[in-house]
């Protein structure tokens, strides 16, 4: 435990592919809750719930969790959860961003993360974001998940995200899995800046950070989650976690 790291879950119902999401009944509980549980499970730090939903904020404090209310306009959940830090007041130097639609995702610790696209048919979904990085060595910047065996390890220094099929050639494609580590100085830089054109473009709110020049680092780890983005997804979620 630590309160260096602080734990953000952004949750919003307005979801366009899946209304309501976030309290999607999943093995007799909303989604958001088995979100909360995993995060609260990485011994990392604090964890809330950024939300402009009263029920989603009454589901995560019968759960037990803590709840931040916030403003229904942010055009991003990195928007969204800066207003519930400065809300919460917390000194936390490393801010955590867990995507509240992760339902599976293990307790690891927590950093920018990507695996490997092993199927086929996602080098071309639109859904599945990848990452264009170049190889680095570890970094001390950022928290690296926890090691275990595998093919999971190395780490990449981002390029670009895209929904598209890249890099083109012989070679790897990675699966963005949406986790965001910051420095508590680069939050506020980012929530500062105007929404980049690539952003726009791409639906993707990590190429403004690209964009304006900020470094973003990726940790390759084995397997990406299971992400809850249409009723199929939600389904296959219900099957995974009625066996937990």
């Amino acid at each position: 435990m630590s309160d260096s790291v602080l734990i953000l879950i952004p949750a919003r119902m307005a979801s366009t592919r899946l209304p309501g999401k976030p309290l999607a009944d999943i093995a007799g509980r909303p989604m958001i809750v088995h979100v909360l549980d995993r995060a609260r499970e990485t011994g990392l730090g604090p964890v809330y719930v950024a939300t402009d939903s009263e029920e989603i904020a009454t589901a995560v404090a019968k759960a037990g969790g803590q709840a931040v209310m916030t403003r229904a306009d942010h055009v991003s959940g990195s928007d969204r959860i800066f207003e519930a830090m400065e809300q919460i007041g917390a000194g936390a130097g490393i801010i955590v961003n867990v995507q509240g639609d992760l339902p599976t995702i293990p307790a690891v610790d927590i950093a920018t993360l990507a695996a490997e696209i092993r199927r086929p048919q996602e080098r071309t979904d639109p859904n599945v974001v990848k990452v264009v990085g170049t190889p680095i060595g570890n970094s001390p910047s950022l928290p690296s998940p926890a090691s275990g065996g595998g093919k999971g390890g190395g780490r990449l220094r981002a390029l670009y995200f895209t929904r598209a099929t890249a890099p083109h050639g012989d070679g790897p494609l990675y699966h963005h899995i949406g986790l965001y580590a910051y420095r508590r100085a680069a939050l506020e830089k980012f929530v500062r800046l105007p929404a980049s054109a690539l952003e726009r473009r791409e639906k993707l709110e990590q190429l403004r950070a690209l964009e304006a020049g900020m470094r973003i680092d990726v940790a390759i780890v084995d397997s990406v989650p299971l992400g809850v983005d249409t009723a199929d997804d939600l389904e296959a979620a219900r099957v995974m976690l009625a066996r937990r």
